[in-house]
């Protein structure tokens, strides 16, 4: 069923006509123009303090993070991390073409398998679209080479990040994402979900009692790679 069919089912449904002409040019200039809201100020601080920000609200959250000079040194971080949490040296890893050209051999007790998570993957290793300053929160889109699986199933979550990727406000991760989008339909058009994730899964509902691993990861690692000089 076409889009137009599902939303005059709805106009009928609610026994409404289509919008007055000024209204559709309204919401179509709206759309057009991504305009702001109001923007925190803790955010629009310079490289080295955004970066800060982030991992301060990162591990507000209950989530842990460790920063690298470069590429090289993910393999031992993820090493030491998942060995500090007593956890097998194996892991299921995003088929992204950046955690490819990671030298995961200098660490060759590390196994890994790519593609999605499954019921009995412990540990799983994202790839990292953005990170939000001002809540520490992740931009993690889905896409093939970044399957959604990997962000829900699995016990423990490690997410690798540049802080290239590490924007201020919410605003200017969407801004990427409209501008970088590879889908055939052309720049802007937006990815089938987009996961906004601010610690591991966490849910207070049962007596006012902190449960982590309530509907997701109970541990959320980030690993930063410090590849921007401004941010050092």
């Amino acid at each position: 069923m076409s889009k137009d069919a599902i939303l005059g089912a709805i106009r009928r449904g609610l026994r409404r006509g289509a919008l007055p002409a000024d209204q559709t040019m309204g919401l179509h200039a709206r759309l057009a123009a991504h305009p702001r809201h109001l923007i925190p100020a803790r955010s629009q601080v310079s490289r080295p303090e955004q970066v800060a920000l982030f991992i301060r609200n990162l591990e507000k959250e209950f989530a842990t993070c460790s920063r690298v000079d470069d590429q090289s040194g993910v393999p031992g971080a993820v090493a030491d991390y998942i060995a500090a949490q007593n956890l097998p040296p194996e892991f299921a890893m995003a088929p992204h073409a950046e955690l490819r050209d990671i030298p995961w051999d200098s660490r060759p007790l590390l196994t890994r398998r790519e593609g999605r998570a499954s019921a009995s993957d412990l540990v799983s290793v994202q790839h990292g679209y953005a990170g939000v300053a001002e809540t520490g929160t992740l931009m993690l889109p889905a896409a093939p080479d970044r399957p959604t699986t990997l962000n829900l199933l699995c016990d423990t979550e490690i997410v690798i990040l540049k802080t290239s990727r590490v924007v201020g406000a919410y605003e200017e991760g969407w801004d990427l994402i409209r501008a970088e989008s590879r889908s055939g339909l052309g720049a802007g058009f937006m990815p089938r979900n987009v996961m906004l994730i601010t610690g591991p899964s966490r849910s207070a509902d049962i007596e006012s009692t902190l449960e982590l691993g309530a509907h997701g990861p109970r541990r959320l690692h980030v690993v930063l790679i410090d590849d921007d000089l401004t941010a050092r």
